[in-house]
């Protein structure tokens, strides 16, 4: 599955900057600031949280990352629907194709 850097912070695209701040805070006080009660390392998400704010909360780089994404989308839908119009590549099957004892079973219920 592919995440963005709104589904870190828990955002719908075109949040306002507020909205990215305040997620931000939950979001990371929700993970403990990188560990479980359990001491697991949560280090590599909290990485990955800082990240999606710091391109988020710059106006540049968000515009930068929402038309990468855009473009990442439209490449998919083209893809999706080159794979959906071609036709699928069926050979018709014959009877002389099927093996030779499944025939012969075939053929012997029918007659039974």
């Amino acid at each position: 599955m592919f995440y963005t850097h709104y589904d870190y912070l828990e955002l719908a695209p075109g949040a306002p900057r507020e909205r990215i701040e305040a997620a931000y805070s939950r979001v990371l006080e929700r993970f403990n600031f990188g560990m479980t009660p359990a001491g697991q390392d949560l280090s590599g998400l909290v990485r990955m949280i800082h990240a999606a704010y710091e391109v988020l909360s710059d106006p540049q780089m968000r515009r930068t990352y929402d038309q990468q994404l855009e473009q990442d989308a439209l490449a998919a839908d083209a893809e999706l629907r080159t794979e959906l119009e071609t036709p699928a590549n069926v050979q018709p099957r014959y009877v002389q194709d099927v093996p030779e004892p499944l025939n012969a079973a075939f053929f012997s219920s029918i007659a039974a």
